[in-house]
């Protein structure tokens, strides 16, 4: 005799919901143990996520359903190099190649440094000048400077180069043409200037000025530090905007009014 069936008890769920609400368990409990045992990076994760819709084509306010070529490649951030980053690079490995090439591994190497406005080449006198002296006769230097002057011609129309001689505490010598430092400095970055000139750098983007030994890098206390204090500087800096000139102009004629 069969089994009544109860009019009061609800329809039993199908037998294979609940092996399938098992299984749905088991894989939450995984990924959480995933996500817990994982290391979270916010950018990374953002990244994946834009690169991920940009393929898909899901981007905000979108109505394509197509995989797109130009939105894909909207959707993936191009990093745009700086034209002054790749100048300096191109000049790091300038100083590189001319420091070998001279083997100045015992004294002062030629170096590059950022500064506040640019950046600024170091040169030791002794790569340049003899003592008491302002012409060039290093013919690596030379070539060095030829490739300073290619590299200028690439920079921004707005940059400057300001080309500045020091020297140590020391006097030039009676056998030096110059009777003191401030000539010595001076002449010395005017050679440099005269070199690059005539490497074909624009003169209104170059000028020359010398701080004798009235701006020493190092002590002159040691062979070393006067070593580092007789240098040529190249400083590379952006020209000041106009603005900047109008008001300091608008100052001084307030200052002759008055």
């Amino acid at each position: 005799m069969a089994k009544k069936k109860c009019p009061d008890c609800e329809t039993c769920l199908p037998a294979w919901l609940a092996a399938f609400g098992d299984l749905m368990s088991l894989l939450l409990c995984f990924f959480v143990l995933l996500l817990s045992m994982s290391s979270m990076d916010a950018k990374k994760i953002s990244e994946a996520i834009g690169s991920l819709s940009g393929a898909m084509s899901v981007l905000e306010g979108g109505i394509k359903t197509e995989v797109s070529k130009q939105r894909i490649q909207e959707s993936t951030p191009i990093e745009s190099q700086d034209e002054t980053s790749n100048t300096v690079n191109k000049a790091s490995q300038a100083i590189i190649d001319a420091n070998e090439m001279m083997d100045k591994g015992h004294g002062p190497a030629i170096s590059i440094e950022e500064a506040q406005e640019g950046f600024v080449i170091e040169l030791p006198a002794a790569l340049l000048f003899k003592p008491g002296s302002a012409t060039i006769e290093n013919e690596d230097a030379l070539l060095f400077l030829k490739r300073i002057a290619l590299i200028i011609e690439e920079l921004p129309n707005e940059m400057r180069v300001s080309v500045q001689g020091h020297t140590d505490n020391g006097q030039p010598g009676a056998k030096s043409p110059f009777k003191d430092n401030w000539e010595l400095s001076s002449g010395r970055a005017i050679s440099v200037l005269q070199e690059l000139l005539l490497d074909g750098v624009d003169p209104k983007r170059i000028s020359a000025s010398g701080f004798a030994e009235f701006s020493p890098k190092a002590t002159n206390v040691t062979k070393s530090g006067r070593e580092k204090n007789r240098r040529v500087e190249l400083h590379f800096f952006g020209a000041k905007p106009e603005h900047e000139a109008k008001a300091k102009q608008s100052i001084l004629d307030q200052a002759v009014v008055k």
